[in-house]
Protein backbone atom coordinates (compact mmCIF):
# COMPACT_ATOMS: atom_id res chain seq x y z
CA UNK A 1 0.00 0.00 0.00
CA UNK A 2 1.25 3.69 -0.85
CA UNK A 3 0.09 7.07 0.62
CA UNK A 4 0.32 10.12 -1.85
CA UNK A 5 -0.07 13.17 -0.73
CA UNK A 6 -0.53 16.35 -2.74
CA UNK A 7 -1.31 19.30 -2.52
CA UNK A 8 -5.02 20.93 -3.77
CA UNK A 9 -4.46 25.08 -2.78
CA UNK A 10 -8.57 25.80 -4.70
CA UNK A 11 -9.69 23.40 -1.60
CA UNK A 12 -11.76 25.67 0.47
CA UNK A 13 -15.19 23.62 1.61
CA UNK A 14 -17.37 20.90 1.93
CA UNK A 15 -18.23 20.85 -1.41
CA UNK A 16 -14.43 20.31 -2.81
CA UNK A 17 -14.18 17.81 -0.38
CA UNK A 18 -17.52 15.60 -1.27
CA UNK A 19 -16.08 16.12 -5.16
CA UNK A 20 -12.86 15.23 -4.68
CA UNK A 21 -13.28 12.31 -2.42
CA UNK A 22 -16.58 11.08 -4.45
CA UNK A 23 -14.12 11.42 -7.82
CA UNK A 24 -11.24 9.83 -6.12
CA UNK A 25 -12.36 7.10 -4.00
CA UNK A 26 -13.99 4.78 -6.92
CA UNK A 27 -10.66 4.31 -8.48
CA UNK A 28 -9.66 0.97 -9.26
CA UNK A 29 -7.03 0.28 -6.50
CA UNK A 30 -7.80 3.52 -4.02
CA UNK A 31 -8.49 2.61 -0.77
CA UNK A 32 -8.99 6.06 1.62
CA UNK A 33 -9.21 9.15 0.27
CA UNK A 34 -8.88 11.71 2.57
CA UNK A 35 -9.79 15.67 1.61
CA UNK A 36 -8.37 18.30 4.59
CA UNK A 37 -10.24 21.69 3.89
CA UNK A 38 -7.92 23.17 6.38
CA UNK A 39 -4.53 22.08 4.60
CA UNK A 40 -6.08 22.32 1.36
CA UNK A 41 -4.61 18.32 0.06
CA UNK A 42 -5.53 15.26 -0.38
CA UNK A 43 -4.06 12.04 0.91
CA UNK A 44 -4.29 8.65 -0.98
CA UNK A 45 -4.12 5.31 0.36
CA UNK A 46 -4.09 3.37 -2.88
CA UNK A 47 -2.06 0.17 -4.43
CA UNK A 48 0.88 0.54 -6.29
CA UNK A 49 -0.44 0.24 -9.96
CA UNK A 50 -2.32 3.47 -8.94
CA UNK A 51 0.02 6.48 -10.68
CA UNK A 52 0.01 10.13 -9.03
CA UNK A 53 -0.54 11.31 -12.46
CA UNK A 54 -3.94 9.20 -12.47
CA UNK A 55 -4.86 10.33 -9.44
CA UNK A 56 -3.65 14.33 -10.10
CA UNK A 57 -5.83 13.87 -13.70
CA UNK A 58 -8.99 12.63 -11.54
CA UNK A 59 -8.86 15.72 -9.41
CA UNK A 60 -8.01 17.86 -12.17
CA UNK A 61 -11.13 16.70 -14.06
CA UNK A 62 -12.92 18.05 -11.54
CA UNK A 63 -11.91 21.50 -11.76
CA UNK A 64 -9.05 21.55 -9.40
CA UNK A 65 -5.87 22.36 -10.08
CA UNK A 66 -2.73 20.48 -8.83
CA UNK A 67 0.76 21.80 -8.99
CA UNK A 68 2.65 19.43 -10.26
CA UNK A 69 5.79 20.04 -8.07
CA UNK A 70 3.54 19.10 -4.92
CA UNK A 71 2.44 15.85 -6.02
CA UNK A 72 3.86 13.79 -3.83
CA UNK A 73 4.87 10.29 -3.23
CA UNK A 74 5.02 8.92 0.28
Amino acid sequence: MTSTTLSVPEIHCGHCKSAIEGAVGPLEGVRTVEVDVDGRFVRVEHDEAVTVRALVDVIEDQGYDVPEQEALAN
